[in-house]
């Protein structure tokens, strides 16, 4: 445990951060789970209405991804990965009948 008050500081600032950090991870993940099981509607049932759903999904999916980048939670790579894996997901959806 800390002894002195600035350690015991830097350990509650830690633990903020930490949660902080989950909580947009989490968001982030469920969102693409989100956008994915949209796609997966489309593809069952391509209409307009769904295909607006995918994108309005993505759109905020790559929102989402960009917030945590800019808020050092995720590495900037990383960040262009999932929204690169996303992204070719959503396009061979949409592209294929």
């Amino acid at each position: 445990m800390a002894n002195n008050k600035s350690a015991k500081k830097r350990i509650l600032i830690s633990e903020r951060n930490r949660l902080i950090n989950k909580s947009y991870k989490s968001v982030v993940r469920t969102f693409t789970k989100k956008t994915l099981e949209n796609c997966e509607i489309y593809k069952k049932d391509p209409n307009e209405d769904n295909k607006n759903l995918v994108k309005t999904s993505l759109n905020k999916t790559f929102s989402l991804i960009d917030k945590a980048v800019k808020k050092n939670v995720l590495h900037k790579n990383n960040g262009a990965n999932k929204k690169s894996k996303i992204n070719n997901f959503v396009k061979t959806t949409l592209t294929t009948k």
